[in-house]
Protein backbone atom coordinates (compact mmCIF):
# COMPACT_ATOMS: atom_id res chain seq x y z
CA UNK A 1 0.00 0.00 0.00
CA UNK A 2 1.28 3.48 -0.91
CA UNK A 3 1.61 5.88 2.01
CA UNK A 4 -0.38 9.07 1.29
CA UNK A 5 1.41 12.42 0.96
CA UNK A 6 0.08 14.97 3.42
CA UNK A 7 0.92 18.68 3.39
CA UNK A 8 -0.35 21.28 5.80
CA UNK A 9 -1.27 24.69 4.38
CA UNK A 10 -1.40 27.08 7.30
CA UNK A 11 -1.04 30.69 8.30
CA UNK A 12 -2.96 33.31 10.21
CA UNK A 13 -6.55 34.29 9.54
CA UNK A 14 -7.12 35.74 6.04
CA UNK A 15 -3.54 35.14 4.88
CA UNK A 16 -4.57 33.24 1.73
CA UNK A 17 -4.62 29.57 2.75
CA UNK A 18 -7.69 28.86 0.61
CA UNK A 19 -6.05 30.44 -2.44
CA UNK A 20 -2.88 28.33 -2.06
CA UNK A 21 -4.94 25.20 -1.43
CA UNK A 22 -7.01 25.81 -4.58
CA UNK A 23 -3.83 26.22 -6.65
CA UNK A 24 -2.55 22.89 -5.31
CA UNK A 25 -5.93 21.25 -6.04
CA UNK A 26 -5.49 22.21 -9.69
CA UNK A 27 -2.30 20.10 -9.58
CA UNK A 28 -4.15 16.98 -8.36
CA UNK A 29 -4.12 17.42 -4.58
CA UNK A 30 -7.27 16.86 -2.53
CA UNK A 31 -7.93 19.44 0.16
CA UNK A 32 -9.73 19.22 3.47
CA UNK A 33 -10.57 22.49 5.22
CA UNK A 34 -10.40 22.29 9.01
CA UNK A 35 -12.75 25.29 9.38
CA UNK A 36 -15.45 23.48 7.42
CA UNK A 37 -14.94 20.36 9.55
CA UNK A 38 -15.19 22.42 12.73
CA UNK A 39 -18.47 23.98 11.51
CA UNK A 40 -19.83 20.50 10.74
CA UNK A 41 -18.88 19.20 14.19
CA UNK A 42 -20.34 22.30 15.90
CA UNK A 43 -23.64 21.53 14.18
CA UNK A 44 -23.45 17.88 15.22
CA UNK A 45 -22.47 18.74 18.82
CA UNK A 46 -24.76 21.77 19.14
CA UNK A 47 -26.56 20.53 22.27
CA UNK A 48 -23.32 19.78 24.13
CA UNK A 49 -21.78 23.09 23.04
CA UNK A 50 -24.88 25.04 24.06
CA UNK A 51 -25.02 23.32 27.45
CA UNK A 52 -21.30 23.95 28.02
CA UNK A 53 -21.27 27.64 27.05
CA UNK A 54 -24.76 29.01 27.77
CA UNK A 55 -23.84 30.24 31.27
CA UNK A 56 -20.58 32.04 30.37
CA UNK A 57 -22.32 33.45 27.28
CA UNK A 58 -25.19 34.86 29.40
CA UNK A 59 -22.65 36.32 31.85
CA UNK A 60 -21.06 38.23 28.94
CA UNK A 61 -24.45 39.10 27.43
CA UNK A 62 -23.75 37.03 24.29
CA UNK A 63 -26.54 35.03 22.68
CA UNK A 64 -24.98 31.88 21.19
CA UNK A 65 -28.37 30.47 20.14
CA UNK A 66 -29.07 31.27 16.49
CA UNK A 67 -32.40 29.45 16.44
CA UNK A 68 -34.09 26.48 17.99
CA UNK A 69 -34.27 26.01 21.73
CA UNK A 70 -32.23 24.49 24.55
CA UNK A 71 -33.23 20.95 23.49
CA UNK A 72 -32.52 21.46 19.77
CA UNK A 73 -30.15 24.42 19.52
CA UNK A 74 -28.59 25.83 16.38
CA UNK A 75 -25.41 27.63 17.40
CA UNK A 76 -24.60 31.16 16.27
CA UNK A 77 -20.94 30.50 15.35
CA UNK A 78 -20.02 34.20 15.19
CA UNK A 79 -21.40 34.80 18.68
CA UNK A 80 -19.71 31.63 19.94
CA UNK A 81 -16.43 32.82 18.40
CA UNK A 82 -16.83 36.17 20.13
CA UNK A 83 -17.15 34.36 23.45
CA UNK A 84 -14.37 31.81 22.88
CA UNK A 85 -11.72 34.16 21.50
CA UNK A 86 -12.16 36.40 24.53
CA UNK A 87 -11.20 33.63 26.98
CA UNK A 88 -8.50 30.98 26.36
CA UNK A 89 -10.01 28.61 28.93
CA UNK A 90 -13.36 28.63 27.14
CA UNK A 91 -11.61 28.13 23.81
CA UNK A 92 -9.82 25.08 25.23
CA UNK A 93 -13.15 23.63 26.45
CA UNK A 94 -14.59 23.98 22.97
CA UNK A 95 -11.51 22.38 21.40
CA UNK A 96 -11.88 19.41 23.75
CA UNK A 97 -15.40 18.89 22.40
CA UNK A 98 -14.59 19.48 18.72
CA UNK A 99 -11.08 18.17 18.04
CA UNK A 100 -11.60 14.41 18.60
CA UNK A 101 -14.19 14.31 15.82
CA UNK A 102 -12.13 16.60 13.55
CA UNK A 103 -9.16 14.25 13.99
CA UNK A 104 -11.30 11.24 13.10
CA UNK A 105 -12.79 12.87 9.98
CA UNK A 106 -9.39 14.14 8.80
CA UNK A 107 -7.79 10.72 9.15
CA UNK A 108 -10.63 9.20 7.12
CA UNK A 109 -10.05 11.79 4.39
CA UNK A 110 -6.29 11.14 4.35
CA UNK A 111 -6.84 7.37 4.08
CA UNK A 112 -9.04 7.84 1.03
CA UNK A 113 -6.68 10.20 -0.87
CA UNK A 114 -3.13 9.73 -2.10
CA UNK A 115 -2.19 13.44 -2.02
CA UNK A 116 -3.85 15.44 0.76
CA UNK A 117 -3.73 19.08 1.79
CA UNK A 118 -4.92 19.93 5.28
CA UNK A 119 -5.96 23.59 5.23
CA UNK A 120 -5.85 24.64 8.90
CA UNK A 121 -4.69 27.51 11.05
CA UNK A 122 -4.06 25.77 14.38
CA UNK A 123 -3.24 22.18 13.46
CA UNK A 124 -0.37 22.34 15.97
CA UNK A 125 -3.08 21.87 18.62
CA UNK A 126 -3.64 18.35 17.21
CA UNK A 127 -0.12 16.86 17.02
CA UNK A 128 -1.64 13.53 16.02
CA UNK A 129 -2.61 15.11 12.68
CA UNK A 130 0.34 17.46 12.33
CA UNK A 131 2.80 14.58 12.67
CA UNK A 132 1.18 12.96 9.62
CA UNK A 133 2.38 15.91 7.50
CA UNK A 134 5.60 15.70 5.51
CA UNK A 135 5.72 19.46 4.92
CA UNK A 136 4.17 22.72 6.14
CA UNK A 137 3.38 25.55 3.75
CA UNK A 138 3.09 28.68 5.87
CA UNK A 139 1.17 31.47 4.11
CA UNK A 140 1.89 35.05 5.14
CA UNK A 141 0.31 38.34 4.17
CA UNK A 142 0.53 41.89 5.49
CA UNK A 143 -1.56 42.87 8.48
CA UNK A 144 -3.53 45.41 6.46
CA UNK A 145 -4.33 42.96 3.63
CA UNK A 146 -5.42 40.36 6.15
CA UNK A 147 -7.57 42.87 8.02
CA UNK A 148 -9.31 44.03 4.83
CA UNK A 149 -9.86 40.44 3.63
CA UNK A 150 -11.24 39.33 6.99
CA UNK A 151 -13.55 42.33 7.24
CA UNK A 152 -14.90 41.79 3.70
CA UNK A 153 -15.09 37.99 3.87
CA UNK A 154 -16.24 37.32 7.44
CA UNK A 155 -18.18 40.51 8.16
CA UNK A 156 -17.10 40.34 11.80
CA UNK A 157 -16.75 43.34 14.10
CA UNK A 158 -13.24 44.80 14.09
CA UNK A 159 -12.74 43.89 17.76
CA UNK A 160 -13.47 40.22 17.05
CA UNK A 161 -11.08 40.14 14.07
CA UNK A 162 -8.34 41.73 16.16
CA UNK A 163 -8.94 39.20 18.97
CA UNK A 164 -8.42 36.38 16.47
CA UNK A 165 -5.33 38.03 15.01
CA UNK A 166 -3.94 38.45 18.52
CA UNK A 167 -4.63 34.81 19.43
CA UNK A 168 -2.62 33.75 16.34
CA UNK A 169 0.37 36.06 16.88
CA UNK A 170 2.76 33.18 17.74
CA UNK A 171 1.52 30.81 15.07
CA UNK A 172 4.81 30.41 13.17
CA UNK A 173 6.67 29.77 16.44
CA UNK A 174 4.20 27.01 17.32
CA UNK A 175 4.88 25.23 14.02
CA UNK A 176 8.63 25.75 14.33
CA UNK A 177 8.62 23.50 17.41
CA UNK A 178 7.93 20.48 15.22
CA UNK A 179 10.60 18.87 13.10
CA UNK A 180 8.60 19.24 9.89
CA UNK A 181 10.08 21.28 7.00
CA UNK A 182 8.37 24.69 6.61
CA UNK A 183 8.11 26.55 3.31
CA UNK A 184 6.94 30.17 3.61
CA UNK A 185 4.84 31.83 0.92
CA UNK A 186 4.15 35.58 0.88
CA UNK A 187 0.67 36.11 -0.49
Amino acid sequence: MIKPSVILVTGPMASGKNYISSKMESEGWKSIDADILVHKVINEQAKKIYDTFKTPAREKNIDILLRGDEKNPVINRKALGSLLFSDPLLLKKQEDIIYPEVIKLTKEFIRSNEKTIINATVLYKTPELLNMCSKIIYVKSSFLKRLLRAKRRDKLPLKQILQRFYSQRHLFTEYSRFSIPIETINN
